[in-house]
């Protein structure tokens, strides 16, 4: 299967299914939540004056350590995919519906009886709602980057791909906040607007316009050009990715050694949405009879977050010492081994799916 190439919606191989730092990100993660806790215990005055670099409710250097996480990602997607989204109208549709109507709404209503009720009294009771916020945030951003390595590995139609992701990017720049402002609201969780807007032009809006205007500079040299630039970018992306984790552990600590079991019980609610919400869109893609190659990718990004963003944002409106930062990282850290045995459930039913599709 030669591998979706997010740069010119065309397939191209070269590239191993899933890189090296990508694979192994579970115990990257882990690493940063040792190295931040005792980094924090260790050098508490200097991990404070980082907290304190902020202008307008901004943390400076995460600011600058999202920018490097996000945009090469989003280097990668070409909106004129969105062209090709007509030629799988089922398929886009059973995403859409997951991912807008389905996946943040789910999500709220596991955070309620999760957190707010079955595992109350195991959690700290003044991050309660900070716990709700982090996992609607988290389910709120559809993923930007990895699905096309999981769409790769279950043979998935590249172009279907790189359509549904430009897509759901597009709809993200303008239906993020408001689906977070309902669900927060939803939840008796008081955010202010101007807070949420800012932190969605910082780490949706302003990306992406950099990112595009990049993209079409870089393109004019060629296409091995521009990969080879994109290429190089992706160490950095993910290096940004862990700093920012080992300061958010930095300041998460002390709750993290006094309660352990947390990171575990916030894991339950994100664990039950990935199923649920790849499951369900697998059914409907089987249903309506869409190809198994277009199936696997639509299940996928229903099943995926784009979690950079939700990290970024929730530190932004709730700080590093929230419950809701915390949460974000969890679908971090569980991110990678869960999706792979998504992928490995939708290859192995392809037979399944085929006969139903077709009946």
């Amino acid at each position: 299967m030669r591998a979706p190439d997010a740069v010119t919606s065309a397939p191209v191989s070269t590239r191993p299914a899933i890189s090296f730092f990508e694979r192994y990100l579970t115990i990257w993660v882990a690493l940063c939540i040792v190295a931040g806790i005792f980094l924090g215990q260790a050098l508490p005055g200097a991990f404070q004056a980082i907290a304190g670099m902020e202008y307008a409710q901004v943390n400076l250097p995460v600011g600058f350590l999202i920018w490097v996480m996000i945009i090469p990602m989003l280097l990668k997607i070409d909106f004129s995919a969105l062209g090709q989204v007509k030629s799988h109208w089922r398929g886009i549709g059973v995403t859409l519906f997951i991912n807008w109507a389905v996946k943040p709404f789910s999500m709220a209503l596991l955070g309620w009886l999760f957190v707010r009720h079955l595992f109350a009294p195991m959690l700290p009771a003044g991050q309660l709602d900070s716990y709700i916020a982090g996992l609607i945030l988290l389910a709120a951003a559809p993923c930007t980057e990895m699905v096309f390595v999981w769409s790769q590995l279950c043979k998935g139609d590249p172009y279907f791909t790189l359509s549904q992701v430009a897509l759901n990017d597009a709809i993200m720049v303008v239906a993020f906040a408001p689906v977070v402002a309902l669900l927060l609201g939803l939840s008796s969780i008081t955010v202010p607007w101007d807070t949420l807007l800012t932190s969605v032009a910082l780490y949706i809006v302003v990306p992406v316009v950099i990112s595009q205007l990049a993209r079409k500079m870089l393109l004019k040299k060629g296409v091995q050009h521009f990969q080879r630039v994109v290429a190089r970018l992706g160490p950095y992306s993910i290096a940004a990715l862990l700093l920012t984790l080992v300061l958010l552990f930095a300041f998460q600590g002390r709750a993290i050694i006094e309660q352990p079991l947390v990171i575990a019980l916030l894991a339950v609610p994100i664990l039950i949405q990935v199923f649920l919400n790849s499951g369900l869109a697998y059914l409907l893609n089987r249903k309506l009879g869409v190809a198994h190659c277009v199936a696997g990718p639509s299940s996928l990004i229903g099943a995926s977050n784009f979690f950079e963003l939700a990290v970024a944002t929730a530190i932004s409106l709730f700080g590093f010492q929230s419950g809701a930062a915390l949460a974000t990282v969890v679908g971090v850290l569980i991110e990678v081994p869960v999706m792979l045995l998504v992928v490995g459930i939708v290859n192995r039913t392809q037979k399944w799916y085929e006969a139903g599709a077709r009946a």
